[in-house]
């Protein structure tokens, strides 16, 4: 299979002057988006467990793998955000047949990954660990990178549809399957941010792009609060030098995080493709097993006991074709944002 020439030919004024941020940085947009995909059980979407009819885990597993040098270029770019965006989708489409698989993903990791590039190429060295100041600094160079979008970007943004295939509700005038709304667009010199602004009521991701990335930064405090908690208490637990804490604990603080944005955030690709209260009732199941996990306690004894509820609730939405995606796109940023912060396990 040969994968589409992209070019990848958006001008970047500014580079990254290490190689090696680039390619750590391209490294944990990918580890993020595996990671992601494969944690189960995570209701509602595709796992290593459960694959949907047209797309599988291992269209997840290619997109993921096929994206690495956009994400690495994404990295040295200080410009360029729709058509890295584009060239992403491109690239995943060129290596599976699932269909869109990251598209919301990659409008998270792309400015995400610009910004990181931007910030550690301050630094001397890749920092092992950054603080919450720091990764607060991550999103507020993304958000800045969004809102420098020009016109041009919302084009290549909106050519980026054609590949994809993807599900969403117009924005107000500028209808994606109008081949004349580039050229509306380009008239009225409208921006990519503005684009996003005007979906934002409606859209979670691009409610990201206009409100500073802060369900991505959120998921990633989430992430990394879950897996301290349950290496302590995996530390409490040891005896000797053998632990009885089974597992690393990255899989469950997966599925916890993934509740707890999805409980609090009504996921607007299941709004789109069901209605409001189906979006409402889901968010409001996932709080109730939220709640009953934090009452147990996130050690490997607890959290086993929570995840065949967990199940239970992921059978229910494999089977009413339930999928809340635009979380699981806020996960893999907020996975992006701990890895680049210092979390291994």
């Amino acid at each position: 299979m040969n994968p589409i020439n992209t070019g990848f030919t958006c001008p970047v004024p500014g580079r990254a002057e290490n190689p090696q941020i680039s390619s750590f940085i391209a490294r944990c947009a990918q580890l993020a988006m595996l990671l992601e995909v494969s944690a189960s059980p995570k209701p509602g979407n595709v796992d290593r467990e459960h694959n949907y009819p047209d797309t599988c885990f291992e269209h997840f597993v290619a997109s993921s793998v096929s994206v690495y040098p956009v994400l690495e270029l994404a990295a040295k770019s200080r410009d360029g955000v729709g058509e890295l965006i584009r060239s992403a989708v491109c690239e995943s489409s060129a290596w599976q047949k699932g269909g869109n698989t990251h598209f919301g993903a990659f409008l998270l990791l792309i400015p995400l990954s610009m910004a990181a590039g931007d910030l550690f190429n301050s630094y001397e060295k890749i920092p092992s660990k950054l603080l919450l100041e720091e990764l607060e600094a991550l999103t507020s160079r993304a958000h800045a990178f969004v809102q420098a979008t020009d016109c041009e970007d919302a084009v290549e943004f909106y050519r980026a549809f054609g590949v994809a295939g993807v599900r969403v509700n117009d924005v107000d005038e500028f209808s994606l399957g109008d081949p004349d709304s580039t050229a509306e667009l380009r008239a009225k010199d409208v921006t990519l941010y503005e684009l996003m602004d005007i979906s934002r009521g409606y859209d979670l991701i691009a409610n990201e792009w206009t409100s500073g990335f802060g369900r991505c930064l959120e998921g990633a405090r989430s992430i990394l609060e879950f897996m301290q908690a349950r290496n302590c208490g995996a530390e409490a637990l040891t005896s000797g030098s053998v632990s009885n804490c089974s597992g690393t604990g990255i899989n469950e603080a997966i599925v916890y995080t993934f509740l707890k944005l999805l409980s609090r955030n009504r996921d607007t690709f299941i709004q789109i493709k069901f209605d409001t209260e189906t979006a409402d009732y889901v968010s409001s199941r996932a709080g109730e097993l939220l709640s009953d996990w934090e009452i147990s306690g996130k050690s490997a004894k607890d959290s086993a006991s929570i995840l065949p509820k967990v199940q239970e609730f992921d059978s229910e939405l494999l089977e009413k074709r339930i999928n809340p995606g635009s979380t699981a796109d806020i996960i893999i940023a907020g996975l992006f944002i701990a890895l680049l912060g210092g979390l291994r396990f």
